[in-house]
């Protein structure tokens, strides 16, 4: 007869569940199913005014707004993309938005990375301060200063031109505390080893700091460059030459002539809207990183 020493261990992985484990994972399984539903749910309620506004775009103009709703377009008019060229100027309008969305993005990362390296990793009096008094800017809404503003661009020879818009947006606190919060994630070690080693801070920031921060970067790239794309308010005050206009303000403009060709101005819309939805895929992995990382300090 054989016999079981009691040293004999039973291995935990093959023992079964008890019932109130089994209870358990059950509760997690369903919570997690839940969870995917709703963000499915969610995740369709965003997509599906985009998806309606593509459909609509391949429609005839009388088919936009028929009742019941006709998801699959019947015939599929691809022509509404060559008449909206046709009838607008698409091309100075995306050149001069391609312009500042560029121009505006680069000025913004780069002046925006520089002072918040001075802020995170530079000792000097008052940092703290100056740093919570350039941040608290962002509490203040654009409108309470919009009017001087525009009187000081003015009065500079700026107004009507896109240098405005460039000399209203190379700066931003929001930029500059994206940065910094993610520099401070960034051991100081690294930077005093390189002061040791006879390194300028301008070395520092540029061959060290720089090249660690890509998440942080392409986040604030990302930000910047599509409310540049989306910005209409700023052009509107800005830029009154129709050859100055903007994407934004050129559609506005197009809808006021053509409001009743529904066709087109959908096409128009996808067209705005293609190139933002075509980085986001792009850069929406450094954009994720950059977001769930800032903050968190090393």
């Amino acid at each position: 007869m054989t016999t079981v020493s009691p040293t004999t261990s039973v291995d935990a992985s093959t023992s079964p569940l008890r019932p109130a484990q089994v209870r358990a994972r059950w509760k997690r399984q369903a919570s997690r199913a839940v969870g995917y539903a709703a963000l499915l749910v969610a995740a369709a309620g965003i997509l599906l005014p985009f998806v309606w506004m593509v459909i609509s775009s391949l429609k005839e103009n009388n088919q936009v707004f028929t009742v019941p709703l006709q998801w699959i377009p019947d015939p599929v008019v691809w022509q509404n993309y060559v008449e909206i060229w046709a009838k607008s100027d698409m091309v100075t309008w995306i050149k001069n938005t391609l312009i500042l969305s560029v121009s505006v993005t680069f000025l913004q990362v780069l002046t925006g990375s520089f002072a918040a390296y001075g802020f995170s990793k530079m000792r000097f009096p008052g940092r703290d301060a100056l740093f919570l008094l350039y941040v608290a800017t962002i509490a203040v809404p654009w409108q309470a200063y919009m009017i001087p503003q525009f009187v000081m661009l003015s009065n500079i020879g700026l107004s009507n031109t896109l240098w405005s818009i460039l000399a209203l947006q190379t700066f931003s606190a929001f930029g500059v505390f994206l940065m910094k919060q993610y520099y401070e994630s960034i051991p100081e070690s690294l930077s005093e080893a390189a002061r040791i080693d006879g390194m300028s801070e301008y070395g520092i920031w540029r061959r060290i700091i720089l090249p660690l921060s890509t998440p942080a970067i392409a986040s604030l790239t990302l930000l910047t460059f599509v409310n540049t794309w989306n910005d209409y308010l700023g052009p509107l005050i800005y830029l009154r030459s129709p050859e100055l206009w903007t994407l934004q303000l050129g559609l506005q403009t197009f809808v006021g002539q053509y409001n009743a060709e529904h066709a087109l101005i959908m096409a128009g819309s996808v067209i705005s809207v293609l190139p933002i939805a075509v980085i986001f895929l792009l850069g929406q992995k450094f954009f994720v990183r950059g977001i769930a990382t800032t903050g968190v300090k090393g």
